[in-house]
């Protein structure tokens, strides 16, 4: 079992038990300082209000991450990082002299009138993580000597065609030393996807790109990509978590 899939089966045991959750957060101490420290330009202590905000954003990555979103620890350092750089505004503006518990005639204070800047800084962590995941498929891509533009051109047009194409896709998902043979060669095990799936050969090389890199996306844990293709495919049968 790899790393990754160990941390995100234990933090979603800690989504739903507050033990479970205090104990991660302990656990990832270490983390927690050091993604602080990144936002603090400087090494932060169990003294900073940094390290305190740091937990809480830590705990609220937990609560919200789901595995579309990438890898839990790339998106609870984002978390991290914005909440300070949240709180750091904040002071930045109580220093200039500008009270923002002072009551107006409404009885709301300054604070109470400020956008909620949670849900953008959520929407800018998962950005973040998806822009991370597209740069690391174009590189794998380039071993492969493919690149979206050819992907683009090579996909299927026809329903027929895509169909085809989708059932060759599911035998090699379902058939894991098919995607084993892809990495180790470098190349599209086309007989085996004949043999196996039944479909022609000469559909299987015209659109040979466009399911290569449809298994590459299966093999290396594009947890955001693979959650917007089964969006996209979902009409069309969709595409095995």
């Amino acid at each position: 079992m790899s790393n990754e899939h160990q941390i995100i089966q234990a933090v979603y045991a800690a989504k739903k038990d507050d033990q479970k959750a205090d104990d991660l957060i302990r656990d990832y101490i270490p983390f927690i300082r050091s993604e602080a420290s990144k936002s603090l330009h400087r090494q932060c202590t169990d003294k900073d209000d940094a390290f305190s905000i740091a937990m809480i954003a830590f705990h609220e990555a937990i609560l919200h991450y789901e595995r579309e979103k990438g890898t839990f620890l790339h998106y609870a350092g984002m978390l991290i990082r914005s909440r300070i750089i949240d709180y750091q505004r904040k002071e930045s503006r109580h220093q200039g002299h500008l009270s923002l518990q002072e009551e107006n005639e409404d009885q709301q204070t300054l604070l109470d009138r400020l956008p909620d800047q949670k849900d953008a800084y959520r929407e800018a962590a998962d950005l973040e993580a998806t822009q991370q995941e597209i740069a690391e498929l174009a590189m794998v891509m380039a071993q492969f000597g493919v690149g979206f533009r050819d992907v683009a051109d090579n996909s299927p047009k026809q329903e027929r065609t895509k169909t085809a194409c989708l059932e060759a896709i599911h035998y090699a998902i379902e058939n894991p030393e098919l995607l084993e043979e892809l990495l180790r060669t470098k190349r599209l095990p086309v007989n085996q996807l004949v043999k196996g799936s039944g479909i022609e050969r000469k559909t299987l090389e015209r659109h040979r790109r466009y399911i290569l890199v449809m298994l590459l996306i299966q093999t290396n844990g594009y947890e955001i990509i693979r959650g917007h293709l089964r969006h996209v495919l979902e009409k069309k049968g969709g595409l095995p978590a």
